[in-house]
């Protein structure tokens, strides 16, 4: 498994090269749209000019992180604003392996990965634990994997790639390993959104120094070129993240962050009920053409994708480049995520052909 150079641009290179029409399902960039209060909130940043278009706060603008702190029942200090999710996930990696505490990084398999990647450029060593077939994650494999080494474990719900949800039960247990090791648990929530089941629990329901919650409004703003994300971390790991973050980043993009204001403060909650309804009628439409191709999948609880394994068709990137060329569908190698899922496929669900795209898969493998 490449987990140093994640998979995702090759196939989407190979796929825009390809002679042929190709659905694109590789990527999650929304294609629903965003609110209109981020284009509103972006025009209204443009006329401001000044001192308005110098470098902000370093941890972010002052209003933005006020905003995020009443949204989630922390104080202000905790936010620290990055950019994008993966700076966030940087940054409180970084903070776990930088303490002393340990050089290991306990991760599920599969594994979105971008974190071993991460793992690996701050020096860490990496330790995997299987999920059930379905997703979920028992917490007492993380215990058995846990020892003195381990300086931190990144969680990611709803889950990329397997759609799973963690509870409150699992959620509960992952912060008491983590206390119980000195580690720091990460808990990426960037699909906090895109809960279908009710069952998702934050980690910030947890009161405790050794949780650090990550986010992003990528996914749910569809803004995944505006690159604002944060991370809420006990003031003690916070600040040290602070500094990392100036000295990596500087800081974040301004107009990027006051449009993300407007934003949260100007969209009804319908814009996310919306998305979630139309999620489900997809989820719905990929996965029944799939039974029509005897495919077996995942189900979805969360996030907007679905990994399926076809019959003597292991998901290697040679097949996914056999499917752009044959079927005319572009997914991503479940080999790119892990061991366990080396025979399966993912698909993003964020193109509005994803019926189509299922109909090309089921007419491929019949």
């Amino acid at each position: 498994m490449e987990y140093e150079e994640p998979l995702f641009f090759r196939v989407m290179k190979y796929a825009a090269a390809a002679d042929r029409d190709v659905v694109d399902m590789v990527s999650g960039n929304p294609d629903w749209g965003s609110p209109p209060a981020v284009s509103e909130g972006l025009h209204a940043y443009a006329d401001t000019g000044g001192d308005d278009f110098q470098y902000p706060p370093s941890e972010g603008l002052r209003e933005l992180r006020e905003e995020i702190a009443a949204r989630r029942g922390v104080d202000v200090e905790q936010v620290v604003v990055t950019n994008g999710g993966g700076g966030a996930n940087y940054l409180a990696m970084g903070r776990a392996l930088e303490r002393g505490a340990g050089d290991e990084v306990v991760m599920t398999d599969p594994v979105y990965p971008y974190y071993p990647g991460k793992t690996t450029m701050l020096g860490g060593s990496k330790r995997f634990v299987p999920v059930a077939d379905d997703g979920s994650l028992d917490p007492a494999d993380v215990r058995a994997a846990a020892s003195e080494d381990t300086a931190c474990i990144v969680v990611n719900t709803p889950n990329n790639p397997t759609g799973a949800v963690y509870g409150e039960d699992t959620m509960r247990e992952l912060v008491a390993i983590a206390e119980g090791h000195d580690a720091i648990l990460v808990s990426d929530e960037v699909y906090d959104h895109f809960d279908y089941s009710g069952r998702f629990t934050s980690a910030l329901s947890f009161d405790s120094p050794n949780r650090i919650v990550t986010n992003s409004f990528s996914k749910s703003l569809a803004i995944t070129g505006f690159r604002v994300g944060y991370a809420i971390a006990d003031e003690r790991h916070a600040e040290p993240m602070k500094s990392r973050h100036m000295l990596t980043s500087v800081a974040g993009s301004r107009p990027s962050q006051a449009a993300v204001l407007h934003a949260l403060r100007e969209t009804d909650p319908e814009y996310y009920e919306d998305t979630r309804a139309l999620l489900r009628e997809r989820i719905d439409a990929f996965t029944d053409a799939l039974d029509a191709a005897g495919a077996e999948y995942t189900t979805p609880d969360g996030s907007f994708y679905v990994m399926a394994r076809f019959p003597g068709f292991p998901g290697t990137l040679e097949n996914v480049y056999e499917l752009v060329d044959e079927a005319g569908v572009a997914g991503m190698p479940g080999a790119g995520f892990g061991e366990s899922r080396e025979d399966w496929l993912r698909f993003a669900l964020v193109t509005p052909r994803a019926e189509e795209a299922a109909d090309r898969l089921a007419d491929y493998f019949d």
